[in-house]
């Protein structure tokens, strides 16, 4: 039994004990409303008093749900290293026909996509993370807290997009609206719709009409391709998508895009999509601004070509 409790952080089933040859008139003892062993949830047991590790309850969740039991959501994401804000409950995924129901802090979610592959420390189970993502984001009632989740998987290398997609796909449809809103922003068909918004943004408030996907040169060397360029005003419009807070590679493409831009004397303009959309009026008078701002200093020196 000294083993068993080692590699369970001093947790145990009450099957556990029984087995270990302790008697069940001393495991109800000790089990006793302020016994030795304080019950965490039915037929589990810390083996000492105090408060219990975030440890110690993910093996009590686990003992409670059986043996295929999966750790998901907050208490998954935790273990990865992802941040996330504290929950009072660990949610664990276990087979369709379990029967047992959840209790005290454990959610049990029965369900036929039990994952194939898992993640083991010692004696805890937990699920990767692109399934631990989709799991606790439909639980979250704001999107900044699921874009949150998200960027915090996607920017530590865990969690490819293309992955939670699928779980997206293959996954309950209950609470997914969120998790669907927030890969909607990173997906090149929202980026694509924001720039047509913008085309017609300019025609609406009838600015001066751009270049649009030039490819702009500081002599022979290859700056970038705006989605706007106004070469009268030396004025770059970018319309930002929300990749650039899921991808740490799209981000560092995307500052040094703007460095190279801004020191060739450009002055270069970003807006998210959801500005484009709901702050027309806004978005215009600051381009306006931009450009009466740049006819009065001088033109860098920018060559541009147009779109192939």
């Amino acid at each position: 039994m000294s083993a068993l409790l080692r590699k369970q952080h001093g947790v145990i089933s009450r099957e556990q004990a029984l087995s270990c040859g302790i008697g069940r008139p001393a495991l109800n003892y000790r089990g006793r409303a302020g016994g030795l062993w304080p019950a965490l949830l039915p037929g589990v047991y810390l083996t000492h008093t105090g408060t219990a590790t975030d440890d110690q309850r993910a093996i009590a969740a686990l003992l409670y749900s059986g043996p295929r039991g999966v750790l998901t959501g907050p208490a998954a994401l935790r273990r990865h290293g992802i941040a996330i804000s504290p929950a009072s409950a660990v949610d664990v995924l276990v087979p369709q026909d379990v029967q047992r129901v959840g209790t005290g802090f454990v959610r049990l979610h029965r369900t036929i996509r039990l994952p194939r592959g898992f993640c083991v420390a010692g004696e805890i189970r937990y699920a990767l993370p692109p399934r631990a993502v989709a799991d606790a984001v439909r639980g979250l009632a704001d999107i900044g807290d699921v874009r949150a989740v998200v960027a915090g998987a996607v920017q530590r290398g865990m969690c490819p997009i293309e992955r939670l997609v699928e779980e997206l796909e293959q996954g309950p449809k209950q609470g997914s609206a969120l998790l669907r809103r927030a890969l909607a922003e990173v997906a090149d068909g929202a980026r694509s719709a924001a720039e047509g918004q913008l085309h017609a943004l300019i025609k609406w408030a009838r600015l001066p009409v751009p270049m649009f996907n030039p490819r702009l040169f500081l002599g022979r060397a290859f700056l970038a391709s705006p989605d706007c360029w106004w070469p009268e005003s030396g004025v770059v419009a970018e319309v930002d998508s929300r990749a650039w807070h899921l991808s740490p590679r799209d981000w560092e493409n995307t500052l040094a895009r703007h460095a190279r831009m801004s020191a060739a004397g450009i002055i270069v303009l970003h807006f998210p999509p959801r500005r484009i959309h709901a702050q027309r009026s806004e978005v215009a008078a600051e381009i306006r601004g931009a450009l009466a701002a740049g006819r009065d200093r001088p033109r860098p020196a920018v060559r541009a070509l147009p779109v192939a």
